[in-house]
């Protein structure tokens, strides 16, 4: 597998814009300096540090690698689901706030974790019933949705330690992530040998690429989990999205598809021209009951290729921070933070109802069970490879 570092992507989606150099004196840890004539960057070399994070209740060590880019945004991820755990990034007045959500120390994300800023595998979203049929054979998953299978299980990718490789080069600073899962876990067959790994640009972008191959026919579904809220705190209803997807996979009342595309012009599902997503989210649709908001995969391609294409955009209006994704999968699944309840909390304060959002690039869900969808399965002698691009900036 490819473990070279990523040269910074190509901006292409329509509300990247530079970061300023000259921000306030907010920066000073991020390295800037005061001066009589106001604040003044120092230009810094990309970094990757590693330091201990804590230990897991069999005493398995989890580390923490910081990621810092030359502009001063940084990103932090422990090896305990890949989790990513903070991204700092500075609003329009060059202030930096957190822009994820997470939990205060390793036994709060051991205990109770939501997915918050996991990696998701080996089958992002539900498999009905937690059964699938492959090349003539029945397999039964882990049933933790119901009767349905969700994100690869009780012990999906989200709770494995993964083992970590920091790098740096002149344009950027990142992680290589590895991890086999055995044949059988969680009910799936072969043996998978992953790689993910994190790339922070100095363009302000965050590249990561996931990888795995197989002994044995098996389905892969691989995504990235993290809850944004571009303000660093407070409702997400006020965020302007735009999902440049003409049609969703509608569910059945336990989020199951039902194997159908459902146009989203002309219903509350539409966000090809850029709303709140507070604007609709009480729609009676019967879709909008299902999910008890926006918990739909919105499809972007009728092809799968490897195409890096814009999935969403998202402004938050009074800081001014914006966030787009990009990725080459079919599919992005956007949750607006529906069952978010109080109950996880950071530094003493609960991510109350609607607190956060996700877009989750991926293939759809149930895809082994619904011919019509584009095939997950990974054979032997094939890799399999999907890219996710968050891009970070503030509105001009």
């Amino acid at each position: 597998m490819n473990t070279t570092p990523y040269n910074a992507v190509k901006q292409i989606s329509k509300q990247s814009v530079k970061l300023v150099v000259g921000m306030t004196l907010g920066l000073n840890a991020m390295g800037c300096q005061a001066t009589t004539e106001g604040t003044q960057m120092i230009e810094q070399i990309p970094s990757a540090t590693v330091s201990h994070y804590g230990y897991l209740a069999d005493q398995t060590e989890v580390t923490q690698v910081r990621l810092v880019n030359k502009q001063g945004v940084e990103v932090n991820v422990i090896s305990y689901g890949g989790i990513i755990t903070d991204i700092l990034t500075p609003d329009k007045n060059g202030d930096m706030a957190n822009i994820v959500l997470g939990m205060d120390n390793i036994k709060a994300y051991e205990d109770g974790n939501p997915y918050y800023g996991a990696i998701i595998g080996r089958y992002g979203n539900r498999i009905a019933n937690g059964k699938f049929t492959l090349n003539g054979v029945d397999y039964q998953l882990a049933q933790n949705d119901g009767d349905n299978h969700l994100h690869g299980g009780k012990n999906g990718f989200d709770r494995k330690n993964w083992k970590m490789e920091p790098f740096t080069s002149e344009n950027s600073a990142g992680v290589k992530l590895s991890l086999v899962s055995p044949d059988g876990d969680q009910g799936y067959p072969g043996e998978l040998d992953m790689e993910v790994t994190y790339v922070l640009t100095n363009n302000n972008t965050l590249d990561m690429r996931f990888s795995a191959t197989t002994d044995k026919a098996t389905i892969v579904n691989m995504t990235q989990h993290s809850y944004f809220n571009l303000a660093g705190k407070g409702s997400i209803l006020d965020h302007v999205l735009e999902i440049p997807a003409k049609s969703i996979t509608p569910v059945n009342s336990g989020l199951i598809p039902t194997g159908e595309l459902m146009p989203v012009e002309g219903t509350a599902f539409d966000f090809t021209n850029a709303k709140t997503i507070g604007k609709d989210i009480n729609d009676k649709h019967q879709q909008m009951l299902y999910g008890k908001g926006f918990d739909h995969n919105y499809v972007l391609k009728a092809e799968v290729n490897d195409e890096l294409i814009v999935a969403a955009n998202v402004t938050e209006p009074n800081s001014g921070r914006t966030l787009s994704v990009l990725t080459d999968e079919p599919a992005v699944q956007f949750y607006s933070g529906n069952f978010m309840d109080g109950s996880t909390s950071r530094n003493g304060k609960p991510f109350e109802y609607r607190t956060g959002f996700c877009l989750e690039p991926q293939h759809f869900p149930d895809s082994p069970n619904q011919r019509a969808f584009p095939s997950t399965t990974l054979l032997p002698g094939e890799q399999y490879n999907i890219r996710i691009v968050y891009e970070f900036g503030v509105e001009k």
